[in-house]
């Protein structure tokens, strides 16, 4: 009888710090944001911007044929700002700064497995000399396969922190809003921090702006997971073309990893 009571004891301790442990958990799963830049044929090794257009194809057909539900940025922040059920094996795909090879390599592959992504201009570069940075044209075309979206990635590169003035800032938060409506011919809701780097005064200024959302990089654990204008994104590399990589990657809980591996 002791030895029955002490059994059902352990199981009770055991099944109590399971689902303690599930609780915490799920406390820290956060929607993964996958950030990409290039997606080229045969990127630079050691570019942690690029990834191949092949790795770029088996990571979308890993999505779809595990039945991920890839949402835009727009129901994302819906459902995290009006505390909705966010469903499972939640996921949403961003290309920043206007590369290009987006619409040669990344843009086919999207319409190929009817995946929405949010693409984020840098409205200064577009057309550039260089022709390394997407044509109005292309721009376009992407817009109208409904595949696309579009939001500000401001006016020039550099990060907004680094801008004294609040004239200053407002040129890059609302007139590249302004300028992107404009051509686009809709509305731009959704914006990205060059570099990621913000602080208050500019997070203000984007929701002055009638941005409705707005995605960083790794700003770190002392910043909530809910912030709809600060939403943590995961930058994917070449690194992820092993599947198991880009798994542990789009699972949610790799945010909570990163945020505490060096502890």
């Amino acid at each position: 009888m002791l030895k029955r009571k002490r059994l059902n004891v352990s199981l009770l301790i055991a099944a109590v710090l399971f689902i303690s442990l599930a609780v915490f958990m799920r406390s820290q799963y956060v929607v993964p944001i996958l950030m990409y830049h290039s997606v080229c044929e045969n990127p630079v090794e050691g570019n942690r911007l690029a990834v191949s257009t092949d790795t770029f194809r088996r990571q979308m057909h890993f999505l779809k044929r595990h039945n991920y539900n890839i949402l835009t940025l727009e129901q994302l922040a819906d459902l995290i700002k009006n505390k909705k059920k966010i469903p499972p094996r939640a996921v949403a795909i961003t290309l920043d700064d206007g590369y290009r090879d987006n619409f040669d390599c990344a843009f086919p592959v999207l319409k190929e497995y009817g995946i929405p992504a949010t693409l984020f201009l840098i409205v200064d570069e577009i057309g550039r000399p260089q022709k390394d940075r997407l044509f109005w044209e292309e721009i376009f075309k992407m817009r109208d396969s409904g595949v696309i979206v579009f939001g500000s990635h401001c006016l020039g590169p550099d990060p907004l922190t680094k801008i004294k003035t609040d004239d200053g800032l407002r040129r890059q938060i609302f007139d590249s809003k302004r300028i992107l409506e404009e051509k686009l011919g809709r509305p731009v809701d959704v914006f990205s921090y060059p570099e990621g780097r913000f602080n208050d005064k500019i997070r203000k200024m984007v929701i002055e702006a009638g941005y409705k959302t707005a995605v960083v990089t790794n700003p770190g654990k002392e910043f909530a997971n809910d912030d709809i204008f600060a939403l943590k994104r995961l930058r994917i590399s070449e690194n992820a073309r092993n599947m198991f990589v880009f798994w542990v990657e789009s699972s949610g809980y790799y945010n909570f990893m990163r945020e505490h591996r060096h502890k």
